[in-house]
């Protein structure tokens, strides 16, 4: 484990040095994502300032299913950025270097790239996750501990997503339009699930867990939540990661390398 960090250490200083390369463009990227971030939560409490509650639930429940599902976002896309280009590894045969080397090949891809520009952002999101939750009465220890450990199973459940993306990309060199709908996916999370009609509202709780990903942490949060759903919980992100697991290995034993 401790060499494993070790890796992922360098790596990520490595990483953190591109962020020097164009400085301009990423302050540009960085001051577009704040501004976007900001707009939509203004629309948020202009909502709900109008219509007072929505989906049963009042302005500070629902800004904090928006701050839970850009941190849960936000972590992901910091984590797992390297997911984006493995495509560029599979056609350039650089995938091949990465199997003979002496670190695991889905750990060097999964954390080869970590966003600094991303990590940047979390800081802010959780001093304001702190906050929101402060305005929130009845809030029991017990919640907030479910509430973190499924934080824990939504980033779980989102790196198991980014694996089957990459194994996908092993069998058929497509990735771009698989990453992309996931994240066209995990934007309905922006929002509680319980604001969908049937039967979709089942389809991104169960189907494409969003619902589990990003609603049912706040929800444990604030005792919406039964103690049964969050084992489901639990239990849909294990099942998820071993199948994902399962999937890649098994599209390893596929791959003929770019010289085949």
């Amino acid at each position: 484990m401790l060499r494993y960090i070790k890796v992922w250490l360098i790596l990520s200083i490595n990483s953190f040095q591109t962020f020097f390369l164009s400085r301009f463009g990423a302050v540009i990227f960085l001051t577009g994502k704040i501004v976007r971030f900001i707009l939509y939560l203004v629309f948020l409490v202009l909502l709900v300032s109008k219509t007072k509650i929505l989906a049963g639930y009042n302005l500070w429940q629902v800004i904090l299913f928006y701050l839970t599902f850009n941190f849960i976002d936000s972590i992901t896309q910091m984590l797992f950025r390297e997911v984006y280009r493995f495509r560029q590894y599979i056609l350039s045969g650089n995938f091949d270097l990465l199997l003979v080397k002496p670190v695991n090949s889905l750990f060097r891809i999964l954390f080869g790239g970590t966003d600094f520009l991303d990590f940047i952002t979390l800081l802010p999101f959780i001093i304001f996750i702190i906050i929101v939750i402060a305005q929130l009465p009845q809030i029991s220890l017990l919640g907030l501990l479910f509430y973190l450990l499924l934080l824990i199973n939504a980033i779980t459940i989102a790196m198991s997503f980014h694996i089957l993306v990459m194994a996908l990309a092993i069998l058929t060199l497509e990735i771009d339009h698989a990453i992309m709908i996931y994240r066209d996916f995990t934007g309905m999370g922006k929002l509680p699930v319980d604001i969908y009609g049937e039967p979709l509202r089942s389809f991104v709780t169960f189907v494409i867990p969003v619902g589990i990903m990003m609603t049912f942490p706040v929800k444990s949060l604030v005792g919406l939540l039964s103690f049964d759903a969050v084992i489901m919980a639990f239990v849909f992100g294990i099942i998820l990661f071993i199948v994902s697991l399962t999937v890649w290995n098994y599209s390893l034993r596929q791959y003929t390398s770019a010289s085949s």
